[in-house]
């Protein structure tokens, strides 16, 4: 997430940055280079980010499952666990999730996945 997306995520929810500090258990400093781009936004920061817009987006927008988006194959399914907890709209939230045939491992690489599948892109 860089220094624009940050800004743009915290407008979306409609938070000053102080009260992006404080939900995000953060300093009021770390927020502001966060969004001045002296600073990168850390992995935890930006999957809660993400996690807070996700749960207002369901309000506004129907949420899509993962598993019927992607048409996965019930072998699939069973090593998911996006389908192991029932949470095919958050599959981008959970690590190890079968995609694209294989467990994704690692937070960035994965968000470079997630980033271009629709059941993402209801939280840009």
């Amino acid at each position: 997430m860089d220094s624009q997306e940050f800004k743009y995520y915290r407008e979306k929810l409609n938070k000053t940055q102080k009260q992006m500090a404080e939900l995000l258990a953060v300093s009021l400093k770390a927020v502001c280079s966060y969004e001045q781009g002296s600073r990168s936004v850390p992995v935890h920061v930006e999957r809660q980010i993400f996690f807070l817009v996700s749960r207002l987006a369901l309000k506004n927008k129907r949420k899509k499952i993962c598993w019927d988006a992607m048409k996965c194959s019930k072998e699939f399914k069973q090593k998911c666990p996006a389908w192991e907890f029932q949470v095919g709209d958050l599959c981008w939230f959970i690590n190890g999730t079968i995609c694209k045939g294989e467990a994704q491992k690692n937070w960035r690489e994965k968000m470079k996945i997630c980033r271009h599948c629709e059941v993402f892109e209801y939280l840009l």
